[in-house]
């Protein structure tokens, strides 16, 4: 009897919080949207900031643009490190003191406050390399912020792939080497992909890593990846704090939440194609 009236009273917590969630979650992106799509036209989506000071007029096409660049290739840099990373432990890392050395470190970078990467971007790649605050310095710090949850991702995913393909690849006397690139990899491709999408969408909203790295308050679209940016949490950022114009703020907000949707849904979408290939 008690049994049975605590899985009633756990199935009533577990129903509680999820409607709790999903009830917040609505709250806020409805909320969002309700301010913002009323600012959004043609001239907000594919004009620039305009007027004095600037941004209380025009639009964000420099910024959204910057941050799909920076979007791009903060997964391409962290996609690099952490599939080579993935495969090395999950199939070359026989010692099991080296593997929990990795995953200490990978679990201390996922801890770092995003902040304190921007630090550590702005001093070793500004300060050190003397490289210029561009596309780059801010795409590779935020890289940095992104890498350990796509190698956890990615690790998982291969961990699940069906050790009898593995050993029946190996039976054949088919190399590690091809059975990884020819075999594993294509089978979990289209869940990398929707991990790295999602990692990415991670590191379009963040701001605290950019700030130092990279982003201006305006700049033309980048002529190449040394060119300083613009993006869209950091104009968000500047039109409240410096309270320029609360209701473009909202337009950025809502264009940015549309942005990051649209990649969730993506994601979804790659990684509900590989299940019903399988």
């Amino acid at each position: 009897m008690k049994e049975k009236i605590k899985d009633k009273i756990f199935k009533l917590w577990i129903i509680a919080s999820a409607i709790m969630v999903v009830t917040i979650i609505a709250f806020i992106f409805g909320y969002i949207l309700m301010k913002g799509l009323g600012s959004i036209d043609l001239e907000f989506i594919f004009g620039n900031p305009k007027g004095i000071p600037l941004g209380v007029e025009g639009g964000i096409f420099p910024a959204i643009i910057g941050s799909l660049l920076l979007m791009a290739l903060s997964c391409v840099f962290a996609s690099i490190l952490a599939i080579s990373t993935a495969i090395y432990t999950v199939f070359y890392c026989s010692l099991s003191r080296v593997r929990e050395m990795i995953y200490l470190i990978i679990q201390c970078m996922a801890g770092v406050p995003s902040v304190v990467l921007g630090m550590f971007g702005y001093t070793l790649l500004i300060l050190y390399f003397r490289i210029n605050r561009s596309l780059l310095t801010a795409a590779i710090t935020l890289g940095i912020m992104i890498f350990p949850y796509i190698e956890v991702r990615i690790e998982k995913i291969l961990n699940e792939v069906n050790p009898s393909i593995i050993n029946s690849s190996y039976a054949l006397g088919i190399s590690k080497f091809y059975t990884i690139v020819r075999l594993i990899l294509p089978i979990c491709k289209a869940d990398i992909i929707s991990a790295i999408l999602l990692a990415g969408g991670f590191a379009m909203g963040a701001t605290a890593p950019i700030i130092l790295t990279g982003v201006v308050i305006f700049a033309p679209i980048p002529q190449s990846i040394f060119s300083p940016v613009m993006a869209l949490p950091f104009h968000l950022y500047i039109l409240t704090g410096e309270g320029i114009s609360l209701q473009n703020a909202y337009g950025t907000a809502a264009v940015l939440i549309i942005i990051l949707l649209l990649i969730n849904i993506l994601s979804l979408i790659i990684g509900r194609g590989r299940k019903e290939h399988r």
